[in-house]
């Protein structure tokens, strides 16, 4: 083995340090979770610990293999503030914080109309603090001594990236991904930041993700034993990285269904505009790797799956996922009594406005009642049936997402992350869009190969699209179901909401 690259994977539940040859085969990994920690009755990441068990996993990976470029992704909507020092001068307060609506309020009425910073921005409100800009001023408001002392506020990825050379920088993924900081006509910070008075705070220096930033600094060869002349990338924006392969791979034209805690729906376009239906919506854009303009559709798919089958696996003492079948589903759409609505998460999904809710007939159960047993649905007592009409739950939030980015008639659709073990929801996503072939596909760490490719561009000083060669995306189809009934049942559940 020539060289290999360690990639640090930070996902917002899974924290993952991925190894690969210089052929981009992945050879080794190791996985931690870092829940958030309480301050000031707040949840805050746990930054100094992910910090040392990333130190301590390149160590201990650096002994075995001979590591010479580290790439960075990360989930978005974080950033961490340092101070003169290079030491965070502000809590790194996590995204689900919840707010109350008169700061909401209170952030546009400095930065401008909600609908007129979607279209200059690409950025849709997606609560509580997910939009970058808003968390900032949050931080302003919350410890105004502390963040006065900020030097710069580095993008959760640069931050990484900062940490392993000393050197500040961002990129265009993580700044121009639902951040309300980034301008894409004029391509510079946006206004937005000019008006939170932090312009000046955030990095001059905005590179492409796999631009190298720099060596990784003597503190970090002596922590970690690396090689000096190890190379460090910019930093890549975690679904700007899982779309990398795809664009690589010469689809032309293609949907990415990116499945976890949040499904992320992607249409790399041409184009930057919305409907007035999107307006309002979580509706944005992206920018690839490649500096193509991405229309994405997002909701906490992944969460509200976990959610309601913790509730159901503890009620019924099951742990398995059943398969679809085919007269349960058409029972259920029929009947059009029983529906699970979105959102665990308020104002994170495709129905910004909708409160997590349960139909049963004409009665209405909350999700927060459901911690009590005797406010059960009645469905809810027959394990396989719950589970279809959570899985539609999912796939009409999908179908939703689909058609907000605007999803060409034949153009392929790509299911990948954890969702493609799902067989009843791939053979739905598969019915309902009988025109678009439906694939499931083999790369199970999408985003940590992404920022492998990076790390192999920067390392070998090649363009990705010169990768082609490495990106194997086997493939396979899902064949559809007939399954009646359908239209009526999204008809009635949009109706619900």
């Amino acid at each position: 083995m020539d060289y290999a690259i360690a990639v640090l994977d930070i996902g917002k539940t899974n924290k993952k340090l991925v190894i690969f040859d210089e052929s981009l085969n992945q050879i080794d990994s190791i996985y931690s979770s870092f829940p958030t920690i309480k301050f000031n009755e707040l949840d805050v990441e746990d930054i100094n610990g992910i910090d040392s068990w990333f130190l301590e996993g390149l160590k201990k990976m650096g002994s075995k293999y001979p590591i010479k470029v580290i790439s960075v992704t990360t989930h978005g909507a974080t950033g961490v503030c340092i101070d003169k020092n290079g030491k965070p001068s502000v809590p790194v307060v996590a995204y689900t914080n919840e707010v109350d609506e008169a700061f909401h309020d209170e952030f546009y009425n400095v930065v401008g109309a909600k609908d007129e910073l979607q279209v200059k921005t690409a950025t849709a409100e997606v609560k509580p603090l997910i939009n970058f800009a808003k968390l900032l001023y949050f931080l302003k408001k919350q410890f105004p001594i502390d963040f006065e002392k900020t030097e710069s506020i580095l993008l959760y990825p640069q931050y990484f990236s900062y940490m392993l050379t000393g050197k500040i920088s961002a990129d265009f993924t993580y700044a121009g991904c639902h951040s309300y900081l980034w301008d894409f006509k004029e391509w510079r910070w946006s206004d937005v930041a000019d008006k939170l008075g932090i312009l000046s705070k955030l990095p001059a220096n905005v590179n492409r993700p796999g631009d190298i930033l720099g060596k990784i600094s003597n503190v970090i060869v002596k922590k970690t034993g690396l090689n000096p002349d190890t190379i460090v990338t910019t930093g890549i924006h975690d679904s700007n990285s899982s779309l990398l392969p795809y664009l690589i791979n010469g689809e032309e034209k293609f949907i990415l269904n990116s499945t976890g805690t949040w499904c992320v729906v992607m249409h790399p376009t041409k184009e930057l505009s919305f409907t007035k239906e999107e307006l309002g919506k979580m509706v944005f854009y992206n920018i690839s790797a490649n500096r193509d303009l991405v229309k994405t559709a997002i909701f906490m798919g992944g969460l509200e799956f976990e959610t309601y089958t913790d509730i159901l696996k503890k009620l019924h003492n099951r742990y398995d996922y059943p398969e679809l079948d085919i007269k349960t589903t058409e029972q259920i759409l029929f009947d059009r009594k029983n529906f699970i609505l979105p959102g665990v998460v308020k104002g994170a999904g495709q129905f910004p406005d909708s409160e997590p809710r349960i139909f049963e007939n004409n009665r209405v159960y909350h999700l927060s009642e459901l911690q009590n047993e005797d406010h059960f649905p009645e469905f809810f007592n027959n394990y396989e049936k719950a589970y279809h009409i959570l899985v539609l739950s999912l796939v009409i939030q999908t179908k939703v997402a689909i058609e907000r980015v605007n999803a060409p008639s034949n153009s392929p659709i790509y299911i990948e992350g954890g969702f493609r073990h799902n067989k009843s929801y791939i053979k739905l996503i598969a019915s309902i869009f009988p025109n678009n072939p439906v694939y499931i596909t083999n790369v199970s760490e999408a985003t940590s190969f992404g920022a492998a490719l990076l790390g192999k561009g920067a390392y070998e000083g090649k363009e990705n699209m010169e990768l082609k060669e490495f990106v194997n995306i086997d493939s396979r189809r899902i064949e559809s179901v007939k399954i009646d009934g359908f239209k009526g049942y999204f008809d009635t559940f949009l109706n619900r909401l």
